[in-house]
């Protein structure tokens, strides 16, 4: 299966939503640790550095694809999605790392 991630990730208080696409989820999800607090993002800015949610596709079009669909959503229709893969919000950061 091809190496190429959608993913969701919010701030301690759950009250702001990213949603990004990357090749290494691992990578990136470290990045979004070290820039939290920092202004070189939204997602630094934001402190949304814990992940919620994710989805692996083959190609990178399909990733795109699907990342541009989840941003044009409601937060609503976002947080639907991401309670049907993790319904108590829990930091899924960890599993990238075992």
């Amino acid at each position: 299966m091809g190496n190429y991630f959608i993913y969701i990730t919010t701030n301690p208080s759950k009250t702001v939503l990213y949603v990004g696409m990357t090749n290494d989820l691992q990578r990136r999800m470290s990045e979004h640790l070290e820039n939290k607090g920092t202004n070189k993002s939204f997602a630094g800015k934001y402190y949304c550095y814990s992940l919620v949610y994710w989805e692996r596709f083959e190609t990178a079009i399909d990733a795109i694809d699907r990342e541009k669909q989840i941003k044009r959503w409601s937060r609503i229709k976002k947080e639907a999605l991401i309670n049907k893969m993790n319904p108590k919000w829990h930091s899924l950061n960890a599993d990238l790392f075992v």
